[in-house]
């Protein structure tokens, strides 16, 4: 059993069945499923995405909006769903920390490496908002970044299927499930697990990466007490 994850959802997610905004019972099914593993004694940190709201590099696609700006208001969506996330933990009686990597205090705390492993350590479930700071990186990045520097023993991507397949599984009916992939294949293969950068940096730090289907109950703690069945790891 990992003693410390950090679990990456998408932001298109929280979006429901609507396909844009926040869907309050997804939240809450998040919250309920963090919570299976603070009751078990595991560090979770958070990682979610904005394109529920909005993509940088969509807004930035006709010219209008520069990438950079774009880029800035993707990771105030981060922010915005990082907020949702808190509440739905604190609703359901957890503790929760929102960092930020734009200074923001009144909304949430400027990320510190040090203070964000003292929250796990208590605890108390960190949610790590507004990707590196940075334009041009996504927030797979900013999940693997973030992983790395706290020490998690992998980083857990929550998605809509239950792992990675040698083709897509939506267009293909005889898509297989790679149980297991290096992360050499997953970049010279141009397997969309995460964008190359997040993966280079997990191979960099040999941090496992897990893909899972975040919408089966009682996945994700199945999948840290070690059922692979379940998922695909890129190591």
């Amino acid at each position: 059993m990992a003693k410390r994850v950090l679990v990456k959802f998408s932001g298109e997610a929280l979006a429901g069945q609507e396909g844009y905004g926040i869907d309050t019972s997804i939240l809450n099914f998040i919250a309920q499923e963090i919570k299976k593993l603070i009751e078990e004694g595991i560090e979770v940190a958070v990682v979610v995405g904005g394109g529920n709201i909005i993509r940088g590099v969509t807004a930035a696609k006709d010219g209008i909006i520069s990438r950079t700006s774009g880029d800035y208001m993707g990771m105030l969506a981060t922010v915005i769903n990082g907020v949702a996330i808190q509440e739905a933990l604190e609703n359901i009686g957890l503790e929760a920390r929102l960092q930020t990597a734009i200074d923001m205090h009144e909304i949430g705390e400027s990320f510190i490496i040090r203070r964000a492993i003292r929250h796990l350590e208590k605890g108390r479930v960190v949610i790590f908002a507004a990707g590196t700071g940075n334009p041009y990186f996504t927030t797979d990045t900013a999940a693997t970044l973030r992983a790395s520097e706290i020490g998690a023993d992998f980083l857990i991507k929550a998605t809509k299927v239950d792992g990675v397949y040698d083709k897509d599984p939506a267009k293909y009916d005889d898509a297989s499930k790679l149980d297991e992939v290096s992360y050499d294949k997953a970049l010279s293969d141009d397997i969309k697990v995460m964008d190359d950068t997040a993966i280079a940096l997990a191979k960099e730090n040999k941090l496992p990466i897990i893909v899972c289907n975040m919408f089966k109950k009682d996945n994700l703690l199945a999948i840290i007490n070690g059922d692979t069945s379940l998922c695909s790891v890129v190591k």
